[in-house]
């Protein structure tokens, strides 16, 4: 499940400009707020379900810089 939050252009353009090639926007979020260490929360959830939230984050993760790769293409 996820959830949308409101931020000013000014805050998304400074997400926008500490996020990494290989990072969703969320990983760029918990890394600039500290948020939680996957060791943290270690534990709270099968190894089953760890697995397919991993392969989920990866697939998003592809879609992420394929999509950014194709926004690239368009503004050169």
């Amino acid at each position: 499940m996820s959830k949308s939050v409101r931020i000013s252009e000014e805050f998304h353009e400074f997400v926008e400009t500490h996020n990494r090639d290989d990072e969703t926007m969320e990983e760029t979020l918990r890394r600039l707020v500290g948020g939680p260490h996957p060791e943290a929360v270690a534990g709270i959830v099968s190894s089953e379900t760890a697995a397919e939230m991993r392969d989920r984050l990866e697939s998003s993760r592809e879609a992420d810089v394929a999509g950014k790769a194709e926004l690239r293409e368009r503004f050169e």
